[in-house]
């Protein structure tokens, strides 16, 4: 499949994690608040775009199978945020599984919102406009380390949070946010205790370690293979803490060392070869 021609622009859509994810209510019409601790991955999707008289999106990349050429897809729906009348060609490469915990259609939309906005000279959405594209879109669009609360709406900086190496892994498995969602039994759990202001990695561990992510459990009844993935995580040399993030399937690993976490990437892979697996930073 070629590539946009003409006046080319590229985006990056980074894997999003929830180092911690507290749900702290259900509300009346059915959403969930949520407190969420959010990084990003230097893993993720791409988005290349180019003018064009009309706007077309193709999909490729190990995990455009998945996706399929959807007319509602998050990409052709932000586009439309940003201008309806105008054209592009948009070719999305779709690395990063999809139903799986790692806010990959989300970070998909920020980046269509980014590029278009760009490439047609148009101001970018705000993240209260982002917001109706879904709840992780703001936080996406933000692009940064940040405490993401409420419906997503809420967007506190974390300036301060150390880049940690970590392994990222997805048993092959896609699981439903819905699902997640509707077969929790406890939506009203407290919220985050208050993040650390400064410190370096080890403050950073300790306070993670005494958050959770709330979702996780139900998440290990609807898809067991979850936690073979944080056992074999935790097994790994090096390996500082383990969780699921979002809604699942993926879960991640924080390490000591890149090495470590390299050197787990390659072990686990070779061990498990159908499940989706990568090394690296979080930021």
């Amino acid at each position: 499949m070629k590539k946009p021609s003409g006046r080319l622009i590229r985006e990056f859509a980074p894997a999003k994690i929830n180092l911690a994810l507290h749900v702290t209510a259900r509300r009346s019409d059915g959403y969930h608040t949520l407190d969420s601790i959010v990084c990003f991955a230097a893993v993720g999707d791409t988005l290349d775009g180019a003018p064009d008289n009309v706007l077309t999106l193709e999909i490729d990349g190990p995990h455009a199978q998945y996706l399929g050429h959807l007319p509602e897809n998050l990409v052709r729906r932000a586009a439309r945020l940003v201008a309806s009348d105008l054209g592009a060609r948009l070719l999305l490469t779709k690395n990063l599984p999809v139903a799986a915990g790692l806010g990959g259609g989300s970070a998909d939309a920020a980046a269509a919102l980014r590029l278009l906005a760009k490439l047609w000279d148009l101001p970018t959405p705000s993240l209260a406009q982002s917001l109706t594209l879904g709840a992780d879109v703001p936080v996406c669009l933000y692009g940064k380390s940040a405490r993401m609360s409420g419906i997503g709406q809420s967007i506190t900086p974390i300036d301060h949070m150390p880049s940690m190496p970590a392994v990222l892994v997805n048993p092959g498995v896609p699981l439903s946010t819905k699902a997640v969602f509707q077969a929790l039994e406890n939506p009203d759990s407290a919220p985050l205790s208050p993040v650390p202001v400064g410190g370096d990695t080890a403050v950073w561990l300790d306070y993670l370690r005494a958050q959770r992510n709330d979702l996780e459990a139900v998440a290990c009844t609807l898809v067991p293979e979850i936690r073979q993935v944080l056992q074999v995580l935790q097994r790994q040399k090096g390996s500082a803490m383990t969780r699921m993030s979002g809604s699942g399937a993926s879960c991640f690993g924080l390490f000591d060392s890149v090495e470590n976490a390299a050197l787990a990437a390659e072990s686990i892979a070779l061990d498990h070869p159908a499940w989706w697996v990568h090394d690296t930073v979080l930021a």
